[in-house]
């Protein structure tokens, strides 16, 4: 080990120390030897007593050295390495049913299959503008047993193909179905048979603190991993690049190529989607802070999409909205500086038949306050197609309600603008993966669907 200072931990040997030099002389007299006078050189007589003592010592030296020697001989063969001999107990793959409690590794082993390594490409034009190909990796996980699979909208959105690889190491071609950019879901469709889909919980019932795990594709790369924590918060309100999501917090390592992957409870149940995570504030790197969807959010969506192929009863209004500033307010003289700014309303809408004007400014729907384009859209995740609110509408100086009811979205309006913020830039500082550019609120992404730099960012 490198040495210094600093360093408390060292090799006991110093390569270079000094060392004593060791007398090999032997100081013990030959006790056979007769003592030679220091005055006359003769040899004296008549000690023989003492040469019996001398023979004595050395009988009891070479004991000495004889009992060290087996007894140093005894330590060396005591000596070696303990190796436990327990027996590992295999484990089980479990059939989960909400009835019984599993440790992770069970959990693990009985869900496994149901997870699919998702990889997707796309063509796309860079910030120069020459065309390039693009590659990303996502997760998602099987819902049913004839191969329809759950993700997040931004792991496909954009795709030019889909591929998906089992954990047995088949790979499928997959067709996207549907997705939902609101609500970052997308359902994809394999050909297959007699697939093992995971079991749907109840995301209404978690605790702060229940255990948690992800398993995932994190970087592409480490396919079908396994992360564990507990649950941080729940209903947590979050803002992903404009879009308002209530999120399960949880404490597992989320890293892009998690995204679409399944949150499981202690029980093997399914209650989130793993979609994002909190990688910076302030420029202060942060770690275990990763959020899922909550299942209960997106069960009923997810049924639509795999039936018509879009979400029918989503909420529109049929607007083009823009998030009033200070600045609007300054330039035409209203007395209020936010809300949501109308700049167009759809003809035949629901926003036209309950008399909504160019120039309008929503500040509530029912009792939520409404300031800006993302309150708007958050506000109207409670309600579908059918229902009625009353808006509180700010128009010529004086405040109005209006009376609205919604309709369903159409299919078009999932890549349209109608019913979403006129700002088209990504509010980011540039796109994680391959070819992002970007200066913190103007950005461009050769790979739109994964901008994991963000304030809040995508997890894959």
């Amino acid at each position: 080990m490198y040495e210094d200072e600093n360093n408390l931990y060292h090799y006991s040997y110093r390569k270079g120390d000094g060392s004593d030099t060791i007398d090999t002389k032997n100081y013990a007299e030959d006790p056979w030897e007769k003592a030679q006078d220091g005055a006359n050189g003769k040899k004296k007589k008549g000690r023989f007593p003492g040469k019996l003592v001398a023979l004595a010592l050395v009988c009891a030296l070479v004991g000495g050295f004889v009992g060290a020697g087996v007894s140093a001989a005894a330590k060396v063969n005591h000596t070696g390495i303990q190796v436990s001999d327990r027996e590992v107990a295999q484990v089980q793959t479990l059939k989960v049913d909400g009835s019984k409690q599993m440790t992770m590794s069970e959990v693990y082993a009985s869900n496994v299959n149901s997870v699919v390594s998702i990889n997707v490409s796309a063509t796309s034009t860079n910030y120069f503008g020459q065309t390039v190909q693009t590659a990303a990796s996502g997760t998602g996980f099987l819902i049913t047993e004839d191969g329809y699979i759950l993700t997040n909208h931004h792991v496909v959105n954009g795709a030019s193909s889909v591929s998906v690889t089992l954990y047995n190491g088949e790979s499928y071609d997959a067709k996207v179905i549907g997705s939902d950019e609101d609500y970052d879901i997308a359902v994809l469709k394999i050909d297959v048979t007699g697939a093992t889909p995971v079991v749907l919980g109840d995301s209404s019932k978690l605790a702060i603190g229940e255990s948690v795990a992800a398993v995932g594709n994190p970087l592409g790369e480490l396919t079908f991993s396994m992360t564990e924590g507990i649950v941080s918060c729940v209903n947590r309100a979050i803002n992903v690049d404009g879009t308002p999501f209530n999120m399960i917090q949880v404490d597992c390592s989320i890293n892009p190529g998690n995204s679409g992957g399944p949150l499981f409870n202690s029980y093997g149940e399914v209650v989130g989607i793993v979609s994002a995570k909190y990688s910076s504030y302030s420029n202060t790197t942060v770690e275990g802070i990763g959020f899922a969807i909550p299942i209960n959010d997106v069960v009923s969506l997810v049924k639509d999409i795999m039936t018509n192929g879009y979400v029918t009863n989503k909420a529109y209004m049929g607007i083009t909205p823009q998030t009033m500033t200070a600045q609007m307010a300054q330039q035409y003289r209203y007395d209020v500086s936010e809300g949501v700014f109308v700049c167009s309303v759809d003809p035949d809408s629901a926003a036209d038949k309950a008399g909504l004007k160019l120039g309008d400014v929503i500040t509530k729907m029912d009792d939520k306050d409404i300031a800006s384009c993302e309150d708007l859209v958050a506000a109207k995740k409670s309600y579908s197609a059918g229902d009625t609110v009353t808006l509180t509408v700010y128009r010529e100086g004086k405040t109005i309600e209006v009376e609205l009811t919604f309709d369903a979205a159409p299919e078009t309006t999932e890549t349209s603008s109608s019913d979403q913020s006129t700002d088209n830039s990504y509010n980011g500082n540039g796109g994680y993966g391959n070819g992002g550019y970007g200066n913190g609120g103007n950005g461009y992404y050769s790979n739109p669907w994964d901008f994991f730099n963000n304030f809040f960012g995508y997890g894959g």
